[in-house]
């Protein structure tokens, strides 16, 4: 008799417009994936739960929310701002402020569990061109409005909380079109809400979107790639997960086009130039602080899927698996595209995940002696011209082999991984339902530092009892890479989360890595900003804020670690959330 496979609980139905769980709820409201087997497993193990634990969730949070936090902006503004946008165009009902206010961290979803609405704007605007927008932050100058930005709404770092009120501008709803495209310069001009796919969408049908000779691609695929915006990319900094190959976003933007407290500041549209300090990179960053985003020139890559070559190794030990990534990175040869190295209790999760556990694969893995929580999984892929993508290949897996790595390409494994590299975050909701947490913070780290850090921070997570501590390198360079420590902890409160989350944070600053490679700064992690880049680095970034924005009215409450209130200062945040 065949033994019934057990299946948790899991929320299957589509997710109810207008709830609690609509707003915390990753992608695609009636999208799913749920944890497999291996990991249901795991969870059961590691926490000492019982099937009957799994069997229903503790709070799906499917309560409408209520419009019970009025506006309290005076009726002359808002009567102005329907003037500039048109009547439709700006809502103060409490479900759209909380919507355009709130990101897609584990805070914000922890917070809307719980029915905390706090920190939102007072009215959501959306304007229809670059000029609305211009007449809008010369209004809110004026008046002394606070001014938010919304484009995807990823953000994980609380990067568009509404601390000060004011409005939330909605760059998603109109700001979202081609501005145009130049294929004699490989660059295309984009309004910044413009999202991931949106753009690839045009840039893969060029020949038909765009009238151009071929296809192309941004190469620009962070896990957030389907409901994040351009502008969102530019100014946090942010990483895709092809980013070894293409480069992080600030290697991609040719050009940017802001809306100020002090007017419009545009950068030239040059590959590269002297003319003083570089304002594309000064801009890139700033977070909202010192003006609106509106357009952006971005580089484009010839879109080549069919000369993709997928790799995956295994090898025995952590040392030996850094070791040939490095090689692999200086060898200078050229980059793959996709460069993910997982550390042991990481790969241990993988072997579940990928459907490694339990194959031919596996039990020749055991024979050879890659022994559980040592062995160590690479994999990704190469992108690029046939015969560059072909070598590049070649000489990762001589050096692979090289340092005793078992050549695991022929099972799938990368496959697998691109399957679920932008549906992997569908997995929180789920284990949420049953108080299992899974967040992820992440560091810049050089070579010679990923050892010492691996191990100090790592070791500062596993002191919590029962906690899964995954950590993996990607985002490589000749010089170093990222770091990013995955946790996954059964937890009853709020105040848990953000102990746990404050003490990672401050072990990746003791450990001497950089707090952020990617995510950026935001409100969250702003109270270790100074201390990380130096109070004469901090002082630029006050007098540009200055310059920019001398009344203080773009993203104020923390941004960047400026104007942070004595809460923040101390590494709180509210009472609702700390008892």
């Amino acid at each position: 008799m065949t033994k019934t496979k057990f299946v948790p609980g899991w929320y299957t139905e589509p997710t109810p417009a207008g709830t609690y769980r609509s707003l915390f709820k990753w992608g695609d409201p009636a999208g799913f994936k749920h944890p497999n087997s291996g990991l249901v497993r795991l969870v059961m193990d590691r926490f000492g739960l019982k099937q009957e634990d799994l069997e229903k969730p503790i709070d799906l949070a499917l309560d409408a929310i209520p419009d019970s936090v009025p506006c309290k902006m005076a009726e002359k503004h808002l009567k102005e701002f329907r003037r500039i946008c048109g009547d439709e165009n700006v809502r103060t009902d409490t479900l759209d402020r909380v919507a355009k206010s709130y990101g897609g961290g584990m805070i914000d979803a922890l917070r809307l569990r719980k029915h905390i609405i706090e920190n939102i704007s007072e009215a959501v605007v959306a304007p229809r061109s670059q000029e609305e927008i211009a007449e809008i932050v010369r209004y809110c100058d004026k008046e002394r409005i606070p001014v938010y930005i919304y484009g995807g709404g990823s953000t994980v770092t609380r990067g568009m909380e509404a601390v000060k009120g004011g409005i939330s501008i909605d760059m998603s709803k109109h700001m979202n079109q081609v501005v145009k495209f130049n294929e004699i310069d490989q660059t295309i001009t984009v309004q910044a809400g413009m999202t991931g796919p949106q753009l690839e969408e045009i840039l893969n049908n060029a020949p038909s979107r765009l009238g151009a000779k071929r296809a192309y691609t941004c190469g620009h695929f962070p896990q957030s790639f389907e409901y994040s915006s351009v502008g969102g990319w530019v100014v946090t900094r942010g990483a895709g997960q092809n980013s070894t190959y293409y480069g992080k976003i600030e290697d991609i933007v040719i050009s940017q086009d802001y809306i100020t407290p002090r007017g419009e500041f545009k950068t030239l549209e040059h590959p590269r130039s002297a003319n003083g300090p570089d304002f594309d990179q000064i801009m890139m960053g700033s977070e909202g602080a010192f003006g609106v985003l509106v357009n952006v020139t971005l580089k484009v890559f010839r879109w080549l899927p069919e000369n993709r070559k997928r790799y995956s190794y295994m090898f025995k030990n952590w040392k030996d698996a850094r070791e040939a990534c490095r090689e692999v990175m200086q060898a200078e040869f050229g980059f793959p595209s996709v460069f993910r190295l997982s550390d042991p209790e990481e790969t241990d999760v993988a072997m579940k995940l990928y459907h490694i556990e339990g194959t031919i694969a596996d039990s020749i893995l055991k024979m050879l002696g890659y022994k559980p929580m040592e062995k160590c999984l690479l994999l990704g892929h190469t992108d690029g011209e046939r015969g560059f993508s072909a070598n590049v290949d070649r000489k990762i897996r001589r050096i692979c082999l090289k340092h005793g790595a078992f050549e695991l390409s022929f099972a799938g494994v990368t496959k697998n991984w691109e399957k679920g590299r932008f549906r992997d975050p569908y997995m929180r909701e789920d284990l949420q339902d049953f108080g299992v947490l899974i967040d992820t913070l992440e560091c810049a780290v050089t070579w010679s530092q990923m050892e010492t850090i691996h191990r100090q921070v790592r070791g500062f997570i596993k002191k919590r009892p029962n906690t899964v501590c995954m950590t993996h390198l990607s985002h490589a360079y000749p010089q170093g890479g990222n770091l990013y420590f995955i946790f996954i902890a059964k937890m009853n409160t709020i105040k848990e989360y953000l102990d746990l989350q404050y003490g990672i944070l401050d072990a990746i600053q003791k450990s001497g890595a950089a707090i952020s490679h990617h995510h950026g700064v935001g409100k969250q992690t702003s109270p270790w900003l100074e201390d990380q880049i130096g109070t004469p680095q901090m002082d630029v970034i006050r007098t540009l804020k200055q310059h920019f924005d001398p009344h203080n009215i773009m993203n104020p409450g923390g941004t960047l670690g400026l104007d942070m209130n004595p809460d923040q200062r101390e590494r709180r945040w509210s009472k609702n959330l700390e008892d």
